[in-house]
């Protein structure tokens, strides 16, 4: 397939929502594929009803009672019109309640609700390229979290002195279940004011920049919180306990960035010690992908009842103060550092800057961010823990369905976006072969998509673009198939000469990865294996040794060998 065939197939299957899960021609099927839903149609898509307006800015003003477990308040949603239109869908829960809504502030608006999809009807034709404001009030009690963060709600908890602890967490579930917005991930204003109205001795922490603090008559305290970048909607967050604050300072380009770190008192000296990870978290990222993103909105690091989420710039911490993943890892190396904070700060380059456009393309988040931790590996211990670090994670792929998801249907790819995510990357280091150009193009990508939602294929074109090699069945093979390529190889003893027999086993025929495979005892050299068979003369090495530098390459190996005598004749 070529780079404008494959990124047509890339741009078609976006272009399916209407009709998603009537089949993609079975580039996607699974077992996980099934009819689409008229739910997920109206969460996942970008009907007229959507693209008619572009969001610019959201005030999230609420009151949240830990006690009663309740949200009330309002969100203003500042947007421009792309259309003349009388008529936009926002979404909201249907567990939470509207009350009203008034556009420009004193209009009122007339609404019906479908799953959690809401119509507006406005009063009258708002104009291309004019700029309004749509204030919804709402309020009730929102989904609870059931098994936070992979299960997204509210989660109300408790701490060890028994004081309300509650948070929110919400990617891929979306954040209309706590409040009303434009649930679809191009909907990424620029600028995003929170305010969370907490009771008396409890405070909130949220993204950005804390603006002010009001005590309310009635003894309640006001948190206005303020976010200078553009954000996705799961990333705006609200964390409400009684928390010990420290911070500290780290030279980004230059120039002073914050660190807050919000914890449980009782934890505060652990949160001294573990927390130096921070450091060395942002000496490697920065190195790798550029400076840290968000810099006027500083970087928090927050204590949760849950194990963590990567809120942009109020980074959520629940990693029980231990190295690994809660104490576990797959390589030694692994155990050497905290995490979840070295995965989900990951995300403020991987997810919260560079952002995908639709839910089908989670893996631009989890693939890079997960990549990333190699990165920092390699960077702090070397290259030889950094690959163990990388191939201990092999016995995580399922290969269960492409990571690509499905289009327009809020329907993530393969959770092997996490394992297989990282292993493809750095297979693809290895393919380029050419460790500057390699980080280049990280850094690149990072500063071409600043701040900006993007599907694969600008992923993959930019690569392409700038890797100096032909990537597109790779791409195609890795993302859209479930199968990792095998490498089929038939070698032979006759005499003294030892050929080697090779073809990829693949689902996409223009498939022609190079692979490093071993050429002589203790050398390794590189072969361009296609569909066809191709042959090689090997030098000194037994059939049976034969081997790909599978520490670099994610791909499957199905050897065969024999000798044969040489007197036989080829007709025998």
């Amino acid at each position: 397939m070529s780079s404008r065939t494959l990124a047509t197939t890339v741009a078609f299957l976006a272009a399916l929502w209407p009709f998603a899960g009537t089949g993609y021609g079975g580039l996607l099927e699974s077992p996980a594929d099934r009819p689409a839903t008229r739910a997920e149609i109206l969460r996942g898509g970008l009907s007229p009803l959507r693209t008619c307006y572009e969001v610019i800015s959201y005030h999230i003003d609420v009151r949240i009672d830990p006690f009663a477990k309740t949200i009330r308040g309002s969100n203003t949603i500042g947007f421009t019109a792309t259309v003349d239109f009388d008529k936009l869908q926002v979404d909201l829960f249907t567990n939470l309640d509207i009350s009203s809504i008034r556009l420009d502030g004193d209009i009122k608006a007339r609404f019906t609700r479908e799953f959690n999809a809401v119509f507006v009807q406005l009063p009258g034709k708002v104009l291309k390229d004019s700029t309004h404001r749509l204030t919804i009030a709402y309020g009730g009690s929102p989904w609870v979290a059931q098994r936070p963060p992979w299960d997204g709600g509210v989660t109300w908890d408790h701490d060890a002195q028994g004081n309300p602890w509650a948070c929110v967490t919400c990617e891929g579930l979306g954040a209309s279940v706590w409040w009303p917005n434009k649930d679809h991930p191009t909907a990424k204003p620029s600028d995003v004011t929170i305010s969370v109205t907490v009771p008396p001795g409890l405070e909130d922490v949220s993204n950005g920049r804390l603006l002010s603090t009001n005590v309310l008559a009635d003894g309640w305290t006001q948190y206005n919180w303020h976010v200078s970048y553009p954000i996705n909607n799961y990333n705006v967050t609200f964390n409400i306990g009684k928390f010990a604050h420290f911070s500290d300072t780290y030279e980004s380009a230059g120039q002073p960035l914050t660190l807050d770190y919000y914890v449980m008192p009782q934890n505060l000296q652990k949160a001294h010690r573990q927390f130096t990870d921070v450091r060395r978290m942002l000496s490697s990222y920065e190195r790798y992908f550029g400076p840290y993103p968000f810099a006027r909105d500083g970087y928090k690091l927050i204590e949760s009842p849950h194990a963590g989420m990567e809120h942009q710039s109020a980074v959520a911490y629940g990693n029980h103060w231990l190295k690994g993943y809660g104490g576990n890892a797959s390589s030694a190396v692994g155990l050497k550092f905290d995490f979840i904070i070295i995965h989900e700060s990951a995300h403020e380059w991987w997810g919260n800057c560079v952002s995908c456009q639709d839910m089908a393309d989670m893996w631009i988040h989890e693939s890079f961010g997960s990549y990333a931790e190699s990165l920092f590996v390699e960077d702090h211990y070397g290259r030889a823990a950094a690959l163990d670090y990388i191939n201990a994670k092999k016995p995580g792929v399922r290969n269960d369905r492409p990571m690509i998801g499905q289009y327009g249907l809020n329907r993530e790819g393969s959770g092997d976006m996490y394992n297989k995510g990282q292993l493809v990357l750095n297979t693809l280091r290895w393919v380029i072969d050419d460790d500057r150009r390699w980080f280049s193009i990280l850094r690149g990508i990072q500063q071409r998509f600043r701040y900006q939602s993007v599907t694969a294929e600008d992923i993959f074109g930019y690569i392409r673009e700038h890797a100096g090699k032909d990537l597109t069945g790779f791409f195609e093979q890795y993302y859209l198939h479930t199968n990792i390529p095998r490498l089929v190889v038939n070698t032979e003893k006759k005499g003294n000469a030892v050929t080697a027999r090779y073809r990829w086993e693949v689902d996409v025929p223009e498939f022609r990865m190079p692979v490093k495979v071993t050429i002589a005892p203790g050398r390794y050299g590189f072969i361009t294996p296609t569909r066809h068979w191709q042959t090689l003369e090997l030098h000194g090495l037994l059939p049976e040794n034969f081997k790909i530098a599978d520490d670099r390459f994610f791909v499957a190996l199905k050897l065969r060998w024999s000798y044969r005598d040489p007197a036989q004749s080829p007709a025998d």
